[in-house]
């Protein structure tokens, strides 16, 4: 009778386990010959995975890989050695972010009874947190022992003699923090090495590549490859990086990667040990060095899980860096065409424009090669052919299916318009981690009317649009030189991103465009940075932050890229230059700009080279903080000082009145606007105050000293309820409970008989919230936080109380866009005066103007030991400035009957004064010689903080860029022709002028 079908099932397992303990010791003696002698010294807390792996040694050729660890710090895999087997078991395992080490070994000798190696891949995901290490670097209690450091110096010596032994000690102490079990089984060479790598990343913009040939290889490795990269994408970078490597054809045969946080963000630092196939040579410069220097550096700027990349460089139409540029392409001309025209133009219809079409995507890159590739022979005949083939290409371009074709011969043509108007890119350049393009605005008028209908009809100076892994923005400046913040949002999600993305550029342009409208009273025009993040949902905060950071980086490099010259031109020979002038641009903090990054941006500007050095960024800790001192703020206030008295007859100092303000107590404007209001109104009841966390409303004014306690210290949700007066009450958004499927909100409510706690409805809570502003009755509203358009159209009425009358007769704006264009006229016809954003809060801007050229004239030490009295001066002239402005809006006004607003006077002030400043910095630009004269110079002085006024320092304005003079010299004529001056006086002088040249 045969045996039972189990028990022969059984009777197998007995048999295949009894052979396997039988070769488990030639296993063992197999493993210790055929692997790297540091594979086991380095695996040495896994006894249990190599147990499994000398058990299962004669399986491996039977499954694609097998698992001998796998928990949440960590996996270690054992595969066949085929050829792309490490791509293909990257490309299979669970997606994870915060690799902290990886290492993949290969066997010295095949397999037994095979003809392939063997592959052991060990993956950990256990690491510090930025702000963890940030904390240990702070608490110095992590000292590596010192014999770990004599061992590392010594090698240091032998193979990086040029390390920079300054930094040995905080390096060391660095790598130890981040990973002190990698410094206790490592070599001395191999942690010299992965030093000198960190080094040679920083020094050199935060990405590096070496290879060094390898004369004894064993195993056929040829060359040692050093990778480093600071801040790189967090997910699935390996599996990238050997990508790069699978496409290229270079075998990888043993692999070591750490990152290193140096407490703010980290570095991804490997070592790949490699064989080209086919008997390619690798070196230094040549060819195949060059194809892969091109696409690692380009793995900061693309993901293998595009679409782009799926579409263009898988399937092998382009090469990786080609497909960056189509990536920029289509995100440039969805943001240029989406805004006014969002359904026709969503970025999939633009996305699938350039991948549907791989032809014209080639002859567009094509053509972006004749005008930009550097050292070309015959650039203007090979490109003057390819722009011809190319609109010959789009005119002709026709499938059959009309509205479609024209949809995309208009995607083409923005296309060619970037093309042909782009002035200067760091494309070539290889060490980059963000794309960016300077272009002449002229390629709006060919987008035309249907484009541009919903833009202000000035057109700006310069337009930079940048381009990276994980976002896009665009730098907009309506002046030569120009100043103005940079904002970032952060989006997640596919949604989330298109719905900012299709408005993205519209908004950089008004925001830009109303700076411009602000900056009239100093020497930089008006300009404004806005940066889009994507990040997938879910994603954990300090992941998010560091994206955020690596985008702001990516971008601020690609800024000095293409606005760091040499006599005039870009200094780096890669960026072709058609523009051909030095172009000195600052920036500043606006949202989700950090601390940390002011102060690196203007390290980069400074080590670069940059023509303002560190005056690229305002803001600095060595510098004017404007929330220190309230720069914005003494602007609004001042404002509503003049504007009280001349409108109600209400001196602010001395007389009582009533106030409702947008934005907390901790906030930059609301805070120091109140702050103000305290110190100098005795008698000033503050009704309402409404920010993020909570909602406040007391008809008597909310108590002063209680007020004075959470002033630029806390938020709203942490004043004290129990100094609320009778009839007041508080809602908070940050206190909240359950009741089942409801979520509540708690209000307290001072009564006759003390403090009364509520729980009331989300419906209820966001009613209260929302109406606050519109109804509570106050002589002054400043509105200094809160959302853009918060009153518009569709609510203005609620401004209004049942007789017509406005619940407050003046606002000052002291945030931006608070009030709609339309909402604004509306609220001054019907009785409201309003001073707008772009006079009211235009202070803080000068100030940052004067933190500039503080860096322009003194140094640091200087600016140091003079900062009380330079800030000192410099409130004296926001004062004054503010105020002058005040009255030539209210005096104007007055002098029409009323028949212009008070908004568009303010338009008109700045409208003037922008063009006297523009034909005027012309004309010194054609004739520099004056500002040398003294007449000239003593203008120029007039401008400067009574500080740079004095003796030791008047010369200091020789240290001015020569267009930063000119931009002065304008800047203070024209604001004086307009503030001091009046049509007759102006004419008056001209006629005076050419008397004396006739004469």
């Amino acid at each position: 009778m045969d045996k039972d079908p189990g028990q022969q099932v059984i009777d197998q397992i007995h048999t295949s386990l009894a052979s396997s303990c039988q070769q488990m010791p030639s296993n063992l003696a197999w493993l210790q010959q055929a692997m790297h002698p540091f594979f086991f010294s380095f695996n040495r807390t896994e006894p249990d995975a190599l147990a499994v792996l000398v058990e299962s040694l004669y399986r491996i050729h039977r499954l694609p890989y097998i698992r001998l660890a796998d928990r949440p710090e960590r996996m270690l895999v054992a595969q066949n050695g085929i050829p792309n087997s490490i791509y293909n078991t990257l490309s299979s395992l669970p997606k994870r972010d915060n690799l902290s080490y990886s290492e993949i070994n290969t066997s010295l000798l095949r397999l037994p009874n095979s003809d392939y190696f063997l592959e052991v891949l060990r993956f950990d995901y256990a690491s510090l947190a930025d702000a963890e290490v940030a904390a240990a670097l702070v608490a110095n209690e992590h000292q590596p022992p010192a014999e770990v450091k004599e061992a590392i110096e010594a090698s240091l010596k032998i193979h990086a003699p040029e390390f920079d032994n300054r930094q040995l000690d905080a390096l060391i102490k660095l790598l130890w923090i981040n990973n002190p079990e990698y410094v206790k089984v490592s070599h001395p060479e191999r942690l010299a090495r992965v030093l000198d790598l960190y080094q040679k990343t920083q020094a050199h913009g935060g990405i590096h590549l070496e290879i060094d040939p390898i004369d004894n290889a064993v195993n056929g490795e040829t060359h040692r490859i050093l990778f480093g990269v600071s801040n790189p994408p967090q997910r699935d970078f390996l599996l990238q990086v050997v990508e790069v490597f699978k496409r290229l054809n270079i075998g990888v045969k043993r692999t070591y990667t750490i990152t290193l946080s140096n407490g703010i963000f980290p570095s991804f630092l490997a070592t790949f040990y490699v064989q080209p196939r086919n008997g390619a040579v690798l070196e230094t410069g040549n060819p195949l060095f060059q194809a892969l220097q091109d696409e690692l550096y380009n793995t900061q700027i693309i993901s293998s899980d595009s679409t782009s990349f799926n579409e263009l460089v898988t399937t092998g139409v382009m090469n990786g860096t080609d497909a960056t540029l189509i990536k920029a392409l289509i995100t440039f001309c969805h943001t240029n065409l989406a805004h006014n025209k969002p359904d026709q133009f969503d970025p999939e219809v633009v996305q699938r424009a350039f991948l549907a079409h791989p032809d014209i995507s080639l002859q567009l890159v094509k053509l972006f090669h004749t005008r930009f590739k550097p050292n070309l022979a015959n650039r203007e005949a090979l490109y003057a052919d390819s722009l011809q083939t190319s609109q010959t290409k789009i005119a002709q371009f026709n499938t059959g299916r009309r509205f479609l074709d024209e949809t995309r011969r208009v995607i083409f043509r923005c296309a060619i318009s970037f093309i042909t108007h782009c002035l200067k890119t760091n494309f070539f350049v290889d060490e980059k981690h963000a794309l960016a393009f300077r272009l002449d605005p002229l390629y709006l008028e060919e987008l035309g009317e249907t484009f541009t209908a919903d833009l202000p009809k000035e057109r700006p100076f310069r337009i930079t649009f940048f381009a990276g892994r994980s976002g896009s923005g665009y730098h907009i400046g309506f002046s030569d030189i120009a100043r103005g913040g940079w904002r970032t949002l952060m989006t997640q999600g596919h949604d989330d991103y298109t719905n900012s993305a299709n408005t993205l550029f519209r908004e950089n342009y008004v925001l830009a465009h109303t700076q411009h409208l602000k900056n009239k009273d100093i020497y930089e025009g008006g300009s404004k940075m806005v940066s889009i993040l994507n990040t997938r949902p879910g994603t954990p905060k300090p992941t998010v932050l560091q994206y955020l950071y690596k985008l702001q980086y990516g971008f601020a490099n690609a800024f000095l890229d293409l606005y760091v010259t040499a006599n005039g031109k870009a200094k780096d020979p890669r960026v072709v230059d058609y523009y051909g002038e030095d172009e000195p641009i600052e920036l500043g903090p606006d949202e989700n700009m950090h601390d940390v990054m002011i102060e690196l941006i203007a390290q980069l500007a400074v080590q670069r080279g940059y023509l303002l050095g560190a005056g690229i960024m305002s803001s600095k800790q060595v510098g004017i903080n404007h929330k220190e001192y309230g720069v914005t703020s003494i602007g609004v206030i001042r404002f509503a000082e003049v504007t009280m008295q001349a409108t109600l007859g209400i001196n602010m100092h001395t007389d009582p009145f009533s106030i409702k303000i947008t934005g907390g107590p901790n906030g930059d404007v609301a805070g120091n606007s109140l702050r103000l209001l305290l110190e100098r109104c005795q008698q000033v009841q503050i009704r309402m105050i409404v920010d993020g966390t909570a909602a406040a409303f007391d008809p008597a004014g909310l108590d002063h000293t209680a007020l004075r306690k959470v002033i630029l210290q806390a938020d709203l949700d942490a004043f004290d309820a129990q100094a609320l007066h009778e009839g007041a009450f508080i809602i908070y958004r940050s206190q909240k409970k359950h009741d089942g499927m409801r979520d509540l909100y708690k209000k307290l409510e001072k009564t006759a008989a003390g403090l009364e706690e509520q729980w009331i409805s989300t419906d209820e809570f966001n009613r209260i919230f929302n109406q606050l502003t519109f109804t509570v009755e106050t002589d002054l509203f400043i509105p200094a936080g809160g959302r853009p358009e918060t009153i518009a159209m569709h609510n203005v009425d609620q401004f209004f109380k049942a007789d017509g009358q406005p619940t407050a007769r003046v606002i000052v704006e002291g945030a931006n866009s608070f009030i709609t264009p339309d909402a604004r006229r509306v609220l001054q016809q019907r009785g409201v005066v309003i001073m707008r954003d772009a006079s009211a809060n235009k202070c803080g801007v000068i100030s940052s103007s004067y933190e500039i050229i503080a860096n322009l004239t003194l140094s640091e030490a200087e600016f140091l030991a003079h900062k009380q009295q330079y800030v000192s001066d410099v409130i004296t002239i926001l004062n004054r400035m503010a105020e002058q402005e005040a009255r030539v809006v209210i005096k104007r006004q007055r002098e029409t009957g009323g028949k212009i607003t008070y908004t568009d006077i303010s338009t008109q002030v700045s409208q003037e004064i922008n063009g006297h400043y523009a034909r005027m910095f012309a004309y010194f630009q054609a004739n520099p010689e004056l500002v040398a004269q003294a007449n000239y110079k003593n203008a120029i002085l007039a401008h400067m903080p009574a500080l740079i006024r004095e003796p030791q320092f008047q010369d200091r304005i020789d240290r001015l860029p020569e267009k930063v003079k000119y931009a002065i010299l304008a800047s203070k004529l024209a604001s004086s022709m307009v503030y001091f001056g009046d049509d007759n006086t102006v004419y008056g002088d001209i006629i005076e002028a050419q008397v004396k040249r006739l004469a």
